[in-house]
């Protein structure tokens, strides 16, 4: 040990400084760079020689090393931009991304994010955003069956985002809600001494030869609810559903309710009677589902039937309500009703092969997909049920169930409550938004906004062991773990911030202070270097 020891220590220092100088420099450079997280340097101190002292033995140092270099993942400020595909993460997690060339997977808090001329959500370096395809057919059966849908469901394994549906193909109509207030107060438009709870339908008359004569008086019922529906190509049709009361009787009211649409539109055929018929020809075209509705005292909805034609093979008229008989329910519980508006071969019953079918919300369905009551057609509901009501509990009462947003029968005046269809003529695609919880959607000309994916973000176990591979990209590694990957919003996952970017951590005055203490650690261990140089031309000058 001597002095040549001294000169190697201030070497290490010198070394130490310059690596501490470049990791202040890369900050600095990144102060302006999109999700970028700034680097700290940490030193240790060297082995330690043994050398004998008066005392016994002490300990010189050999000088400092680099200890790591670790990264700073500290949450910063954000950016307002108008691009909706600009992300940041608020929170845990990263932003996933696959290299297409060789399916190197990363991981980055950059969202910079842009679709290319394939459809593709990139990032700078055309590398692929990750995600999940939201399972549309999933969604629409919730939809239908008027459950709330707090988490989009997506289906598959992690998948590349691509935005290619620029046209969105027709969507034919399934399923009808309506919920509206009966004017409890209102008097029956339509009576009839023998059918009284279809006495609207008796009183319903086509007449193919003045097709643009109302085939339902005005007087003849008490409400109505019009609204549009689509067939499987897109193609417009109304579907109106009429109201009017039957009675009051015991504090309970009945009414009766019918399912029609544009009669020139009703494209079913049945065989009546051995003779092919055309329903656009017959008095009756158009009257989809008949049915009744049961109010308790409250006004509250109890129940309800529905009764719709069943079978291609008639043996009366289609005037006769024996040959309408129960609806099929939904795997909802929600009655089925089709109008074959395309005039599809096999498709004039909701049980046939083809059949197009749309279910009825009025606000109320069964738990199951059969009916509870013995009225199994709808001439076995007569006069009589004006006081015996038992075969109008079309569903079992103490399973069905009212939703929440259900038809009611108040002393107010009739209203529409709830209106909705998910039908939709085609459209193409207008612009793309990113929700809080990640959700890609896209919105068409046709005024749909349909979720297409689900932005992946990964989160790992020690991120501080995550390998920096410049462009903004982080690998995992042995030291990081393996990648856990989930959904915005859940779990331990950040939500997402659309229109946001993620500015750079580098804190500009903290690493000018450190630019200037390194410049004079620096200097320090230079002048080591220079001292002991001096110390050894004063040795040398020994000889002489």
């Amino acid at each position: 040990m001597g002095i040549e020891s001294s000169m190697y220590a201030g070497i290490s220092g010198l070394n130490a400084s310059a690596q501490q100088m470049s990791v202040i420099g890369n900050n600095l450079a990144n102060v302006d760079t999109v999700g970028y997280k700034q680097q700290t340097i940490n030193f240790e101190d060297l082995v330690y020689a043994s050398t004998p002292t008066g005392a016994g033995t002490g300990q010189l140092g050999q000088g400092v090393g680099v200890e790591d270099i670790s990264t700073d993942f500290s949450q910063t400020g954000y950016q307002t931009t108008t691009n909706p595909t600009d992300l940041a993460v608020s929170g845990n997690g990263f932003f996933v991304v696959k290299d297409p060339n060789t399916n190197a997977q990363y991981y980055t808090r950059a969202g910079n994010f842009s679709i290319d001329k394939n459809g593709y959500l990139i990032n700078p370096q055309d590398d692929v955003v990750q995600g999940y395809q939201v399972d549309n057919n999933a969604l629409r059966a919730d939809e239908a069956s008027g459950q709330t849908v707090t988490q989009v469901p997506t289906e598959g394994a992690l998948t590349d985002i691509k935005t290619d549906v620029l046209s969105l193909a027709a969507q034919s109509t399934s399923a009808i809600s309506l919920a509206s207030n009966l004017n409890s107060e209102s008097t029956a438009g339509s009576t009839s001494t023998t059918e009284p709870f279809f006495s609207m339908f008796q009183n319903y008359d086509y007449n193919s030869k003045q097709p643009t004569t109302s085939p339902l008086a005005s007087t003849a019922f008490d409400y109505q609810n019009t609204v549009t529906v689509y067939d499987q190509r897109g193609g417009s049709h109304t579907v109106s559903v009429y109201y009017d009361k039957v009675s009051d009787v015991g504090g309970k009211e009945y009414w009766q309710y019918m399912v029609t649409t544009t009669p020139s539109d009703d494209g079913r055929t049945f065989d009546i009677n051995g003779t092919q018929t055309a329903m656009n020809s017959n008095s009756k075209a158009g009257v989809l589902m008949l049915g009744t509705m049961v109010f308790d005292d409250t006004g509250k909805l109890q129940n309800e039937t529905a009764y719709t034609l069943n079978s291609n093979s008639l043996s009366n008229p289609v005037s006769n309500l024996s040959d309408w008989s129960l609806a099929r329910l939904s795997s909802s519980g929600y009655p089925v009703f089709t109008a074959n508006f395309r005039g599809v071969s096999g498709a004039n019953t909701t049980s046939a092969s083809n059949a197009v079918s749309m279910s009825l919300n009025l606000g109320m369905h069964a738990t199951g997909t059969t009916w509870n009551t013995t009225a199994t057609t709808a001439d076995q509901i007569g006069l009589s049920h004006l006081s015996n009501a038992s075969l109008l509990q079309g569903f079992n009462p103490a399973t069905a169930i009212v939703n929440t947003t259900a038809t009611t029968n108040y002393d107010a005046a009739s209203t529409t409550v709830l209106q909705s269809q998910d039908g939709y003529a085609p459209g193409t695609l207008q612009s793309v938004a990113v929700d809080g919880n990640g959700v890609l959607s896209g919105t068409y000309s046709n005024g749909q906004d349909r979720p297409l994916y689900v932005i992946a973000l990964a989160t790992f176990r020690s991120e501080w062991g995550l390998t920096r591979d410049g462009s903004n990209l982080f690998s995992q590694s042995l030291a990081s773990g393996d990648a856990l990957i989930g959904r915005a919003n859940t779990g331990t996952y950040g939500s997402i911030e659309s229109d946001t970017l993620e500015s750079s951590n580098v804190d500009m005055a903290s690493e000018m202070v450190s630019m200037i203490t390194t410049q004079r650690a620096y200097e320090a261990n230079s002048k080591t270097i220079t001292t002991a140089d001096q110390l050894i031309q004063e040795t040398l000058a020994l000889k002489t």
